[in-house]
């Protein structure tokens, strides 16, 4: 662009900060948002967003912090996207109590959570072994009219795995047809795991036979669409 005599704005920073993110090229995404204060292009929320997603994905929850605290220092407005890339950084480092405090303080700043945000915060806190905590997060979703979906229940399934408490883990997966969201096979592979931990063979048996046959429900129906098909 330099040679086409072209000058990048905000706009051609943020859509290659965002290239990069996508190909968890962090040290890239990180050196271009460097060199916008260098060349006085001023960063925006967007921007900041897909360089803390980036962060996020490559696995830097220090960083994605860092620059979560750097818009506050720019003033610079986090919003939802902010908050989900920061919390699913720090449930990726298994750091469940700051990704609390990430979520605390996105309500303080009047900012709604969405499902994304609960199964972040929910799956850190079943990577730091906080089931009761993963319990409360999930019961707090329909109060704040957030409907969860089957990677919330897997999330939540998993740290009642991880506690010991195979009935809780059940008990979600038995309530998620229920709730129209359709277990898939993380989701099984869990409640299996917490009856396993706790000698309950005889459900783990029940949980194989019922995976099996909602698989085969999935085949049967995806064979019948194919076959009313043109």
């Amino acid at each position: 662009m330099p040679e086409a005599k072209v000058v990048p704005n905000e706009i051609t920073y943020n859509a290659v900060i965002s290239a990069c993110e996508k190909d968890r090229q962090w040290q890239m995404a990180l050196s271009l948002l460097s060199l916008m204060f260098d060349v006085k292009v001023v960063p925006v929320a967007i921007t900041y967003n897909a360089a803390i997603s980036a962060c996020e994905k490559g696995g830097r929850w220090q960083l994605a912090l860092n620059l979560l605290s750097l818009m506050a220092m720019e003033t610079v407005v986090p919003n939802k996207i902010t908050y989900n890339a920061a919390i699913s950084a720090c449930e990726k480092g298994g750091q469940w109590q700051l990704a609390l405090n990430l979520l605390e303080l996105m309500l303080e700043a009047r900012e709604v959570p969405n499902e994304i945000t609960y199964s972040a915060a929910i799956s850190a806190c079943e990577k730091g072994g906080q089931w009761q905590l993963a319990w409360n997060l999930l019961t707090m979703m329909p109060e704040a009219r957030v409907v969860p979906n089957e990677i919330t229940y897997s999330a939540a399934i998993s740290a009642c795995e991880q506690g010991g408490q195979w009935q809780l883990a059940l008990n979600l997966l038995t309530v998620m047809p229920e709730a129209r969201v359709v277990p898939n096979e993380i989701t099984y592979n869990a409640a299996i795991s917490a009856c396993e931990k706790n000698g309950q063979w005889q459900q783990a048996l029940g949980l194989l036979s019922s995976m099996t046959a909602a698989c085969l429900r999935s085949l049967l129906l995806l064979s019948c669409s194919c076959s009313a098909a043109p």
